[in-house]
């Protein structure tokens, strides 16, 4: 589970690490047991307001694009002294107005039991052409469902994360 003092740590050190220019402010951390996400906010393309949605969406690529490929030497530098120091995995994404890039993330195999029926639904969506294997059905599954209750989910870690400074300071009670 998420660490608030090693996500604060993690990102004070991005922070110290990375480039000033690369990102307006410090960088969105993200901790789990196998990886840590560095995501920055880019400033959006100067466009008028006459721009059609087409041509903003172009240029937002673009943009996203150009800072990937100029990045990339010193991101894959960055990366592996903190995955030396911190024994994680680096993966690196961006934020431009409302819309987050991810360049690099892990895919982990992450082992289950299902019943019957719902084996049942990872199938039909293998049927239907929605997913490829039981794998990538369930995997689409898990982002549906991360989209339609991100504010639960959200409110969920908070708990947990307030449950964690409870614990901490709790008394001693190791021998």
């Amino acid at each position: 589970m998420e660490n608030d003092e090693a996500v604060k740590k993690l990102r004070g050190w991005f922070s110290g690490r990375l480039p000033a220019e690369w990102f307006e402010g410090q960088p969105e951390v993200v901790l789990d047991r196998e990886e840590i996400a560095v995501i920055g906010r880019l400033q959006p393309p100067a466009l008028g307001d006459d721009v059609s949605e087409v041509e903003r969406a172009a240029a937002v690529e673009g943009g996203v694009e150009r800072f990937r490929e100029e990045t990339r030497e010193r991101r894959i530098e960055i990366a592996l002294e903190a995955e030396h120091r911190f024994r994680r995995k680096v993966s690196w994404g961006v934020v431009v107005g409302d819309e987050t890039v991810m360049f690099t993330t892990l895919s982990v195999p992450v082992m289950t039991r299902l019943r019957q029926s719902e084996r049942r639904v990872l199938d039909t969506l293998v049927a239907a052409g929605v997913a490829r294997s039981r794998s990538d059905a369930l995997a689409w599954c898990v982002r549906l469902v991360g989209r339609h209750t991100d504010t639960w989910l959200t409110d969920l870690r908070d708990a947990l994360q307030h449950v964690d400074r409870v614990r901490a300071s709790g008394p001693d009670v190791s021998p």
